[in-house]
């Protein structure tokens, strides 16, 4: 009887640490998600995504997690800039609609006439005054007000990075309110229809 015992706890240390091994304190868990998420990026960037990450190069659930967990970080890190636009952007109770914004964001990174990391394309115009993504420049508050909806973001933006997303859009890298018609929407050709938005991708394959 005392070896079982002594037995049991001996498992019960290996499976506790097995877990703190596996689902680490938050701080770490966010450092490894966005370190993880610069390397998907430039995977990404450089036109290397046909073949799918490994599996130990993917962001986790409790990792992505981690990233930004109040809403309030610096828009810095590749998660945060990818999080905040789909939460920003889309109807944050319409999935599809959060997905196609993730997947708009992502056909721009690495294509010719985009900037070749995500932070650089959610904030591009600014210097012009007219941003590419409307939320970035619309002179309020950036940090995300509710919690369920961005953790869906957060979520969504893991497996667009992770290039797990099947893009609803059709390679799409515009949009647009169905209630307004801007004047470049004829110059491209309309995709799909999602949620409040209309997206479009450039006739000849070359970004404007």
């Amino acid at each position: 009887m005392p070896q079982i015992w002594t037995l049991f706890l001996l498992m019960s240390f290996l499976l506790v640490n097995l877990v703190n091994a596996t689902e680490q304190t938050p701080p770490k868990a966010a450092s490894i998600a966005k370190e993880k998420a610069e390397m998907l990026e430039k995977k990404v960037s450089d036109n290397d995504s046909e073949t799918p990450p490994k599996p130990a190069e993917t962001i986790t659930k409790h990792q992505a997690r981690a990233v930004d967990p109040s809403g309030e970080e610096p828009l810095e890190d590749v998660i945060t800039c990818l999080a905040r636009s789909i939460y920003w952007e889309a109807n944050r109770t319409n999935d599809a609609e959060m997905e196609a914004i993730a997947s708009v964001v992502m056909n721009r990174l690495g294509h010719e006439g985009f900037p070749s990391t995500i932070c650089e394309i959610v904030k591009q115009g600014q210097e012009q005054g007219s941003c590419q993504f409307s939320w970035w420049c619309d002179c309020r508050l950036d940090d995300a007000q509710e919690e369920e909806s961005y953790s869906r973001a957060k979520e969504i933006a893991r497996i667009a990075l992770n290039q797990q997303l099947q893009d609803p859009t059709d390679g799409a890298m515009y949009f647009h309110n169905r209630k307004v018609t801007p004047d470049w929407s004829s110059e491209y050709i309309r995709t799909a229809k999602i949620g409040e938005h209309i997206f479009y991708k450039p006739a000849d394959g070359k970004a404007k």
